[in-house]
């Protein structure tokens, strides 16, 4: 059997200067202990948007509205992470909720990216799917993803709520948006930490969610 190759074996590798030896428990020591300060430091920021995204969500569900939400590469994992809770449950029993993530359906997606371009993607599916009461949630790190921009445009045609969820003070997304809009802009600029206060946020809004809709007080 061939011996398995090392990382060094390979040229790119090799033409790179071998770093110092690194403490890694000090290092992934640090990763959480950044992570849990800029959790915390968002809290204030965050909490009352989080709020208002959570009624508008759990009204748009009571009318017999759906959630539509996107975004790319790990937003889009968000997206679907979130759908996925809504649709099958979070932490408590309940019927399931309509909620779907335009980023999931392949035909569709290379449909649009060959026909058209990558831009209109979402905003299509919006097109096709939302009505007047739903809710878009948008998501994008940067707040500058342009399909992400284009979807939410396309909401507001549909007289859609759109709830945003990004970082690095909102980007193109922040002019967009509408006073009748929430807007959760994560207070930091490292893409890391963003994402990973976006997971704490997604699952502050389906455990506000469960809550209002099963009377759950504590």
């Amino acid at each position: 059997m061939p011996s398995r190759p090392r990382m060094l074996d390979f040229p790119l590798f090799s033409r790179i200067p071998r770093p110092r030896p690194m403490n890694l428990i000090d290092r992934v020591s640090r990763q959480f202990e950044d992570s849990a300060h800029a959790k915390l430091a968002a809290v204030e920021w965050l909490a009352p948007p989080v709020v208002e995204a959570i009624e508008a969500m759990t009204a748009c569900l009571l009318g017999n509205g759906k959630i539509l939400a996107c975004g790319n590469g790990g937003s889009a994992a968000d997206a679907q992470h979130f759908a996925a809770e809504l649709v099958n449950r979070f932490e408590m029993e309940r019927p399931p909720l309509a909620a779907v993530a335009l980023s999931t359906d392949s035909s569709v997606l290379t449909s649009i990216g060959n026909d058209y371009d990558f831009v209109q993607v979402f905003s299509k599916q919006v097109r096709a799917l939302g009505q007047a009461g739903d809710v878009l949630l948008a998501i994008s790190t940067s707040g500058n993803s342009a399909n992400v921009l284009a979807a939410i445009a396309a909401a507001h045609e549909r007289e859609m709520r759109v709830v945003a969820l990004t970082g690095k003070g909102g980007g193109k997304i922040a002019e967009l948006l509408t006073p009748n809009d929430v807007h959760l802009c994560v207070p930091a600029e490292r893409t890391a930490r963003i994402q990973e206060i976006h997971l704490l946020v997604l699952h502050c809004l389906c455990d506000g969610i469960d809550c209002l809709l099963l009377g759950v007080e504590n």
